[in-house]
């Protein structure tokens, strides 16, 4: 409001090296401080100035325009866009090439704030140059540069399969495998992150970061102390998972579906998520593959996320799962519902305190009961239900007694005894409808006194 920014700006023009460089310093500043001043900033046609004697510049004022830049392009795709208008990505590709890594740092850094926007920014990153020289940073001994680095070719990878395919052209993958065991947490977060993303795009591209040999070593991942490295193990082994039954059953057979199980287990809240959905993809495959979910004792945790989590996407996204476990064979249904789960997702779905969220996102739920529903023969785990659902999947409930009843005369008999028959009576099925045959089907199967 003082009129800084027009004071600032001949400053970055002044002949002593020290006030250049502060000047700089003040905008980046205002710059990072909120969206408004940034834009105030672009108006004022200080980006051009800032770059235009860059590369002569001493290693501390590049470092600091770096950080001008960053600050200005976080913002938007718009204050990204106006960023690379003034030619500022030429400018850091040669800071990249620089001698000291804190320039390095900086340089990749901005790049990263610029990609991560759009595929349009990110490629313009890309066009520029920035992607082997980001993959030699990586190479660098320096951890901070490092992790940055790792960090922005994650950026670039995420937005299409082609911009992850450059990053893979560089040879980014065996030097980002690599650092899988580094012992620094925050670098291993943005290798698994710059991992996944790749993987994430095709079949293709998740089998060439399988090829790096990150199995077993990503499994120790899941076991770390730092919250951020488990979800971005757990992720990078969804993103592979998920593509395929063949690259699944690589996870399976590298001990994946265990270590998954006992992460979810010892983590808490949106940890777990990406674990869920690498169990519930993994089951989605086949029989087989849900089996060895189910072996690995993948039901119960799913089932605790299910009644404990708060956030209503993690209990979807259990609900998910536990549905594609249960929806392949009697067997699997049975498995799933002997774990008390279908009690649980139905008070889920008819609780009128759910939130709207949960509320939106109830055909998940119902789809899950379905799978589940459609398979299971287990009768103790279905006849609970009979008194609570509501008619959408009251039919598949009595449709699955319809089937069992007929043939098995112990569940006839138990049937009466708890009330099951008598609940069926008062159901009010339109007539000719598909519940009424099933209710039909049922009564059949009993001497008409006792239907009475």
């Amino acid at each position: 409001n003082s009129g800084v920014v027009c004071l600032l700006r001949p400053l970055l023009m002044d002949v002593i090296p020290s006030i250049r460089q502060t000047a700089a310093l003040a905008l980046g500043r205002l710059a990072d401080y909120d969206v408004d001043l940034a834009e105030a900033i672009v108006k004022a046609g200080i980006l051009p100035q800032l770059i235009c004697s860059l590369p002569e510049e001493n290693r501390y004022y590049k470092k600091t325009a770096a950080f001008v830049l960053r600050a200005v392009a976080k913002h938007s795709p718009q204050l990204a866009h106006a960023v690379v208008q003034c030619g500022s990505l030429e400018v850091l590709v040669i800071c990249l090439e620089d001698f000291d890594p804190g320039v390095k740092e900086g340089a990749a850094w901005a790049c990263g704030y610029i990609a991560r926007h759009n595929p349009e920014l990110s490629q313009a990153v890309v066009d520029a140059g920035a992607v082997p020289l980001l993959v030699l940073c990586i190479q660098e001994p320096e951890i901070a540069l490092k992790r940055i680095a790792a960090s922005t070719l994650s950026d670039i990878s995420k937005h299409s399969p082609e911009l992850a395919q450059t990053v893979v052209d560089a040879g980014a993958i065996a030097h980002l495998a690599h650092m899988i065991l580094n012992p620094d947490a925050k670098l291993k977060r943005q290798v698994l992150s710059a991992l996944s993303q790749i993987a994430k795009h095709s079949v293709d591209l998740a089998e060439l970061v399988v090829e790096a040999e990150i199995f077993p070593v990503v499994l120790t991942c899941l076991k770390d102390s730092d919250e951020y490295v488990k979800k971005n193990g757990a992720t990078l082994i969804r993103e592979i998972a998920k593509h395929t039954p063949e690259l699944s059953q690589l996870v399976v057979n590298s001990g994946g579906v265990a270590a998954v199980v006992d992460c979810i287990d010892s983590s808490r809240g949106t940890v777990r998520l990406p674990g869920i959905m690498t169990l519930g993809y993994v089951a989605a495959h086949s029989e087989n593959l849900s089996m060895a979910v189910i072996v690995s004792k993948g039901i119960t945790p799913l089932c605790v996320c299910l009644i404990e989590e708060h956030e209503d996407h993690i209990k979807a996204a259990a609900a998910w799962a536990l549905g594609q476990i249960g929806r392949h064979t009697a067997e699997h249904a049975r498995h799933v519902a002997a774990a008390n789960v279908l009690p649980a997702m139905l008070d889920i779905y008819v609780d009128p305190q759910s939130s709207d969220d949960l509320k939106t996102k109830a055909s998940i739920f119902i789809k899950a009961l379905k799978n589940i529903l459609q398979k299971c023969t287990y009768l103790p785990a279905l006849e609970p239900l009979l008194h609570d659902a509501p008619p959408n999947i009251m039919k598949h409930i009595i449709g699955q007694f319809s089937k069992v009843l007929p043939h098995d005369s112990k569940a006839r008999r138990l049937f009466v005894t708890t009330g099951g028959l008598r609940k069926i009576q008062e159901i009010q099925a339109e007539p000719g409808s598909l519940l009424q045959e099933y209710i039909n089907t049922i009564n059949n199967c009993y001497p008409e006194e006792i239907v009475r």
